[in-house]
């Protein structure tokens, strides 16, 4: 009885070792389950499920010399159940075979028993809806096949032989116990197998998700990345727990060596305190624990940013998340501002022009006549006055004049001129007035430069302005420079007077009009230069130095002709030297 129960056992063992093989195979092999050279799960199955059949077969017996103790036909059904057509056909075939070798008594009739061959068609008959059935459901179809095999097995030694009324009650017993166990086993096996599979699902999904959230996560870090505004990301108590590259960068511009990990873990009051006003910081804070919006321009390190914050939530109506703080820099946009302001102040002009071009000129013009008429008419100890109201006349005419060039907005007519010429020209008229002021003037001209398209009349206007301005910033024995030089592709005249210079905090006014730091200055002067350089496509550069003095650069773009014919001009100036 001892030995019978042992053969029982070591047989349940050998049914159940495919389970443990593929546990061990979802264990191990799910991480690579896409890679093409592996074993799907359920070839694996089949697999553990036939060498499960070769280890029962091996350890197969008789029970009392009479019933055949071998339970393959538990691994074998349930490989033909969860394999496709092909699969299952194969795995009943080694099946048969495996019983034609190592089954006892051998014999038609025992292999037509011991492998329930009479049942395959049924049991290929429920192979494709077991596998869309329920745990239970597919338990059931196990059973269905299972049990009148396993009963066949055992009732039919008992036809041939002695009557189930000359058997023990103990080999009874044993009998139910061998027929009840296979059932049991099977539908236990089942469950393992399915509560396996819906595991690794499980894992499968978790893993997919859990792929999903981080590419989604990269994604988002990425698109704050990209966003052109500084992100931080606070918690309840002010620290930083997270920021965005631009915000990196923006925290990079006034500290350059500075790191993320030096400012993640930080209090954002901290990283702000040495710069940013403390009635703003103030309100900042405030607008944090008050769990608030909050949104002001702030000066940080001569610069303008808007900042904006608001508090973050878990979930809709959950817990506080923190805080999310937005910074825009807004220094160029307010130098854009400024320069609008700017534009509606010249069409401000503009319009003035206009009004004061028809209605203050002929007034003046009558007036200006009728004196010079009275002064010749007076005694000539009034000709002092007179000179005197004449002169303001023609200063209010030439700020009349400046008034309405500086409005024009219209295209200049241009044409090839030699910028030298046009210094030449001007040249005797600003030795006159060096003379008068005790100063000197000196000509510097490049020998090479190409003929630029100039509208002449604007130009000399332009390098009048300057030159005496020049003029008037220096005492007297004073030296104005008048230079020229030319690169690839611009010519370059600098105007350089050795006054007292400019201070910093003034060079960015300089071209705002009506800007001045003349007693009798209007500011219309630099800005209508300007104006002038700019309808010719150049531009205007100052350099000043407190004490040494002042240049005003003014830069002419030329194309590739007017290299051509610098290069030109260069050859015919060198040639006499040559000679």
């Amino acid at each position: 009885m001892i030995y019978a129960v042992k053969d029982i056992l070591l047989q349940i063992t050998a049914a159940c070792s495919f389970l443990c093989m593929f546990q061990w195979w979802i264990d191990q092999g799910y991480i690579v389950r896409r890679n093409e050279r592996f074993l799907d799960d359920q070839s694996f199955l089949i697999i553990s499920c036939a060498l499960s059949i070769v280890f029962c077969m091996v350890l197969s017996t008789t029970l009392f010399d009479a019933i055949y103790l071998n339970l393959a036909m538990i691994p074998a059904y349930i490989g033909i159940l969860y394999a496709g057509f092909r699969s299952g056909v194969s795995l009943a075939v080694f099946f048969i075979l495996c019983t034609v070798l190592f089954s006892e008594p051998p014999g038609l009739s025992n292999l037509v028993l011991n492998t329930g061959v009479l049942l395959y068609p049924l049991l290929f008959g429920m192979a494709k809806p077991f596998k869309s059935e329920k745990v239970m459901g597919k338990i059931f179809i196990l059973w269905s096949v299972l049990f009148p095999s396993m009963m066949f097995i055992v009732l039919a030694p008992k036809m041939y032989g002695p009557s189930l009324y000359d058997t023990s009650s103990k080999e009874m017993a044993v009998a139910l116990f061998y027929l009840l166990v296979p059932v049991i086993l099977g539908g236990g096996l089942l469950y393992f197998i399915e509560t396996a599979w819906d595991r690794l699902q499980t894992q499968e999904k978790m893993k997919g998700i859990s792929e999903k959230f981080e590419r989604e996560s990269e994604k988002l870090q990425q698109i704050t990345n990209v966003v052109p505004v500084s992100i931080m990301l606070l918690d309840d108590m002010g620290y930083v727990t997270e920021l965005n590259d631009c915000m990196l960068n923006l925290f990079r511009q006034h500290e350059p060596n500075i790191t993320r990990e030096a400012i993640v873990g930080q209090q954002v009051e901290r990283l702000l305190l040495q710069e940013v006003n403390g009635e703003a910081l103030k309100r900042m804070r405030e607008s944090g624990f008050s769990k608030q919006r909050y949104n002001e321009k702030v000066q940080y390190d001569s610069r303008t940013y808007n900042v904006f914050s608001a508090p973050l939530h878990h979930g809709v109506g959950g817990g506080s998340a923190g805080r999310v703080l937005t910074v825009q820099d807004l220094t160029e946009e307010e130098k854009f501002r400024s320069e609008l302001d700017n534009v509606e102040r010249l069409t401000l002009v503009g319009q003035m022009a206009a009004g004061i071009t028809h209605e203050i000129r002929n007034p003046m013009a009558v007036v200006r006549g009728f004196l010079q008429l009275m002064r010749e008419k007076s005694p000539g100890e009034m000709d002092s006055y007179y000179q005197i109201v004449i002169e303001e006349l023609d200063r209010a005419n030439d700020i009349i004049n400046d008034f309405l060039s500086l409005a024009q907005s219209r295209i200049s007519d241009k044409e090839p001129v030699q910028l030298h010429h046009i210094i030449k020209e001007l040249a005797p008229l600003l030795w006159a007035d060096a003379n008068l002021r005790g100063q000197s003037v000196e000509l510097r001209l490049c020998p090479s430069l190409p003929l630029l398209q100039l509208n002449p009349r604007e130009i000399k206007q332009l390098i009048l302005n300057l030159a005496r301005n020049g003029m008037e910033a220096m005492e007297p024995k004073g030296e104005l420079l008048l230079e020229t030089r030319f690169t690839e592709n611009k010519v370059e005249l600098i105007i350089q007077d050795t006054g007292s210079g400019i201070p910093q905090s003034q060079l960015e006014k300089l071209f705002v009009p009506f800007y001045t730091t003349k007693n009798q200055g209007t500011g219309l002067g630099l800005p209508l230069c300007l104006s002038i350089a700019e309808r010719h496509q150049g531009s205007i550069r100052v350099e000043s130095q407190e004490g040494k003095g002042t240049a005003f650069i003014v830069s002419f773009p030329y194309g590739q002709e007017g290299r051509q014919q610098a290069a030109a001009t260069k050859e015919r100036s060198d040639f006499p030297s040559q000679l």
